[in-house]
């Protein structure tokens, strides 16, 4: 982009016999004329190409090879805040200053982020100004997209509980002892991590706990309603006594958190679970949340995998095609879900969680899960 001026020629009343206006390629004439871009124009011909409208103003814009009014360029070219849809201020340089996500790409005035303009606590988003996420109990807010998903009470999740039950049979590495799962309030996940005598926790937020004490945890027994103001209401909760048969009383889940969210941290939890029901030793922090993430890691592809099969499946019939339709755009968004979570897994920076789960990583895809199982149980760390 750069901004040209007409020449002063515009005001000559001189005849220009030899010269054609490049608008229309007729002979200029006599009369006023301008000459702009190395080349003259019949004023009437010398037209913006957004709105097609002559520009008679002394500067205007230009873009390629094409010129444009300056409202007119600014309104193509000028980037506007996804969250306040006005166009994104200039620093004090005169440069155009934003921030992004670097998943999402989701573009905003850089004061956005001190203004109290809520995030998806799921896929971090920002809110929109024409959008209003929901308000959960405990003040986390959540986008409409992946409310869609959102599993939000202990009997919705024991469906998905089976799944990854399931997911761990197929890798032959089934947990034959019986485990509840609950879903909680944040206030109900801290109080249990509190009562741990260990363990290691994800900051800033832990969303999942696989418990050895005994306890009493307060888990959701009905799905909440969304009320006025997109807040959810009716929480119903209830005591849940865990009582230590083995070495793992239960695996707690933060609630109003998408499916596939919400699967990658059961499938971390369950890592857990396994690996002291198999007796390993007490692992260092990086190996165990490490080969914890690897498993979120696998579960997270295997989803990925199966809504991109259902997405290349035909459909027979108009009902069908509606349904399917509708299911479509879901999963497609539940398609980029994934992505986004693999991706948070993947650029982890933490030395625990993120560097553990790259050394992990590469253990697995160079001597395959069984082979470094194996081996963290023989030396306590991951080979190499």
């Amino acid at each position: 982009m750069s901004y040209r001026q007409c020449n002063q020629a515009m005001f000559s009343l001189l005849f220009l016999c030899d010269r054609v206006c490049a608008g229309c390629n007729t002979e200029i004439g006599y009369g006023r004329f301008l000459n702009c871009m190395n080349a003259v124009w019949h004023p009437e011909c010398f037209r913006c190409h957004a709105c097609n409208q002559p520009i008679c103003d002394y500067e205007f814009s230009l873009s390629g090879n094409y010129p444009y009014h300056k409202f007119c360029y600014k309104e193509h070219y000028h980037p506007k805040c996804d969250v306040c849809k006005h166009f994104i201020p200039t620093n004090a340089a005169g440069l155009i200053e934003y921030r992004a996500h670097p998943f999402w790409v989701q573009k905003y005035c850089p004061f956005h982020e001190h203004d109290g303009t809520p995030r998806c606590c799921s896929c971090e988003r920002m809110e929109p100004r024409e959008t209003k996420y929901v308000a959960l109990e405990d003040g986390r807010k959540l986008c409409l997209e992946c409310l869609d998903s959102a599993i939000m009470d202990t009997d919705q999740c024991q469906p998905l509980y089976l799944d990854i039950q399931e997911f761990y049979e197929g890798l032959n590495m089934k947990v034959e002892q019986q485990v509840p799962l609950l879903l909680v309030e944040r206030q109900a996940l801290n109080e249990a991590m509190d009562g741990e005598k260990s363990g290691h926790h994800h900051m800033p937020e832990t969303r999942g706990l696989c418990l050895s004490e005994e306890q009493t945890v307060s888990t959701i027994l009905r799905r909440p309603k969304i009320g006025a103001g997109n807040r959810v209401m009716n929480m119903i909760t209830e005591p849940y006594k865990l009582i230590r048969r083995c070495e793992v009383t239960a695996i707690l889940i933060l609630y109003g958190l998408p499916r596939l969210l919400t699967g990658s941290i059961l499938a971390h939890e369950m890592m857990h679970a396994w690996l002291r029901l198999q007796g390993y030793r007490t692992l260092s922090q990086d190996v165990e949340e490490g080969i914890c993430q690897v498993l979120a890691h696998l579960w997270l592809e295997s989803q990925i995998m199966s809504i991109s099969g259902s997405n290349g499946a035909s459909t027979s019939s108009s009902a069908s095609v509606s349904r399917s339709s509708k299911q479509g755009t879901r999963s497609q968004f539940e398609r980029k879900l994934g992505d986004f979570f693999k991706h948070q897994i993947e650029s982890d920076t933490s030395p625990v969680y993120g560097n553990g789960f790259r050394a992990g990583n590469h253990a697995v895809l160079k001597y395959g899960l069984r082979m470094t199982l194996d081996h963290i149980r023989l030396t306590g760390g991951f080979p190499y």
